[in-house]
């Protein structure tokens, strides 16, 4: 399997079963589960000072990925993806 890196997009059906394309902004592996953030690759193409809407996936052994189940595994992910991109912006 391949790994997913930053950059990479890819498409996902929405609630309506609408394809959309969505970007690898971050990838982090917490307990051995690796955590995509992603975005809609339309907000972030827009030239905009708007906040974008970022979701985090599960990425599972075959690199296909899987909604968040838990309110605890979100808050864990998030907490993490928060250090990253606050240790990114650090570095500018």
């Amino acid at each position: 399997m391949e790994k997913v890196t930053v950059g990479e997009v890819f498409s996902i059906s929405d609630e309506s079963g609408e394809d959309q394309d969505v970007e690898v902004l971050g990838v982090v592996t917490i307990e051995g589960t690796d955590y995509a953030a992603v975005g809609f690759l339309d907000d972030l193409e827009e030239d905009t000072e708007d906040d974008i809407d970022v979701f985090f996936l599960k990425i599972d052994e075959d690199g296909d990925f899987s909604a968040i189940e838990s309110d605890e595994e979100f808050d864990k992910v998030s907490a993490a993806f928060d250090e990253i991109f606050d240790e990114e912006l650090d570095e500018e």
